[in-house]
């Protein structure tokens, strides 16, 4: 049986099952990993999950080291490799790319996921093998680039792609890096989620069934058969999580990403409420 096929039926496969089971780093998380395993099951398709809380360190994932194709969701990365060297001195946000700034680019490849502008942005750095040698300089394992988004266009079997994937532990250690400091400077990093927070194509996904008001910063990605998206949810005490869904095959991946968001913002946003009610006892 030719290897693709063998693929794309076990991927069928793992759609009929319940989930690897989540790796909750902390016992209050536990539940949450639950909660989500359920929902998933429930749904047609195959899903990888993975939240990061910036503030402690916390994590649960639900097939949190399987490869998922990225989609556009790359393209956080190749801003990332961008600013960088803006950090060093080697490029600047002023620079000329196919006639226009760097940083106008930038903002369409971010906020639009302008492919066109995000492979100009890429040759200009140096294609894919410059955007994996920075991944690697950062230690950054588990994210694989291999082509521009036009090469990647032009292919098929995104389904059972092993090109161009990322597990979703490592697409929030990636956020992670970015949002601490250890890779872009403050007025790098307050660049780019400027950018993220702007994110004008996944209204449906990530932010669609959190409270008005809250604050969002995303990158989407969308193959034939793949939505993805990924990105930080500030609380309402502003603890802040890093969040990636990845979604392959099946139907309705959209909503089922929102309620992904949703049940990770409810279970945070519980556990603030649940602390102002023990310090309110304690007065």
């Amino acid at each position: 049986m030719p290897l693709l096929t063998r693929l794309l039926l076990s991927s069928i496969a793992a759609s009929l099952l319940v989930p690897a089971p989540a790796a909750a780093s902390s016992p209050e998380l536990i539940g949450l990993e639950r909660e989500l395993s359920k929902l998933i099951a429930a749904r047609s398709g195959d899903y990888g999950i993975a939240a990061l809380d910036l503030r402690d360190g916390s994590t649960v994932s639900i097939n949190g080291d399987t490869p998922f194709p990225m989609a556009s969701t790359v393209k956080i990365a190749i801003a990332a490799a961008y600013l960088a060297e803006v950090d060093q001195a080697r490029r600047s946000l002023g620079d000329m790319i196919a006639g226009r700034p760097a940083a106008k680019v930038m903002e369409l490849m971010i906020i639009r996921s302008d492919n066109q502008a995000t492979d100009q942005l890429l040759a200009a750095l140096g294609g894919p093998v410059a955007i994996q040698r920075w991944l690697s300089s950062q230690n950054i394992p588990g994210i694989r680039m291999d082509r521009s988004i036009a090469q990647l266009l032009r292919e098929r079997g995104h389904l059972a792609d092993i090109k161009d994937v990322a597990t979703p532990i490592a697409m929030v250690t990636l956020l992670n890096k970015l949002d601490n400091g250890t890779v872009l400077t403050p007025q790098s990093r307050a660049f780019l989620l400027g950018l993220m927070g702007r994110c004008a194509t996944g209204t449906r996904r990530i932010r669609a069934l959190l409270p008005a008001g809250t604050r969002v910063e995303d990158k989407t990605g969308t193959l034939d058969g793949i939505t993805n998206d990924v990105g930080f949810i500030t609380m309402p005490d502003g603890r802040r999580v890093a969040i990636a869904v990845f979604a392959r095959g099946g139907r309705d991946r959209q909503p089922v990403i929102a309620e992904v968001a949703r049940v990770i913002y409810n279970r945070f946003a519980d556990g603030v409420r649940n602390a102002l009610a023990i310090f309110m006892q304690m007065r």
